[in-house]
């Protein structure tokens, strides 16, 4: 989803949190941090919708899961790793359907080696800022009608009188892993 990948110093806190993840004690200058928003409660290309709920949910479960490319889960993959999420509000901004805008953001850390070097240039570069999230939800609820997970005959992107037609995103129950892509399902842009 997000355009925005800003790098960050770690403080004593953040480093006892990316510590839980790690086998030895690691130093602030033997990481690389970054925020990431991971996705929001904007409706997005699929014609699907986090709510705000939901984001909070998910903000829970994405603490500890991996950083990957292209959505391939294999461990060649692996990037970096979540140690915290939060779920954001920005101030005076709104959603198309005119609800305060809200964004799942993460901290991530990545070790500093000569093999991860590249990787976080093509971070400091701008070249790599867009992720998408890998979850499951156990609700996907028409904006139309109500009905859940498909129940009804109505088509995502659609407008049904003034209505446009959606798939609210709702009660998650598992975050699988948010990667680096090109083209995200999220419309982005800067926020």
């Amino acid at each position: 989803m997000s355009e925005t990948v800003t790098a960050v110093q770690p403080d004593k806190a953040a480093m006892e949190k990316i510590n839980l993840y790690t086998r030895r004690a690691y130093k602030p200058e033997e990481v690389y941090t970054f925020s990431v928003v991971l996705c929001d409660n904007e409706v997005d290309r699929d014609g699907e919708c986090f709510t705000k709920e939901t984001l909070e949910e998910l903000a829970k479960l994405f603490v500890g899961k991996t950083g990957i490319l292209d959505h391939e889960p294999t461990s060649k993959n692996q990037t970096a790793r979540v140690f915290d999420a939060a779920v954001k509000e920005i101030p005076g901004k709104v959603t198309s359907l005119n609800e305060p805008y809200a964004q799942l953001t993460a901290q991530a850390y990545v070790p500093r080696n000569d093999g991860t070097k590249a990787f976080i240039e093509s971070i400091e570069s701008g070249i790599r800022k867009e992720v998408s999230v890998g979850c499951a939800v156990k609700k996907r609820v028409c904006s139309v009608c109500g009905a859940e997970n498909g129940a009804c005959g109505h088509v995502k992107g659609q407008m049904y009188g003034e209505k446009l037609c959606f798939m609210e995103l709702k009660d998650p129950k598992d975050a699988y892993e948010w990667s680096f892509v090109a083209v995200p399902a999220q419309r982005s842009e800067e926020h």
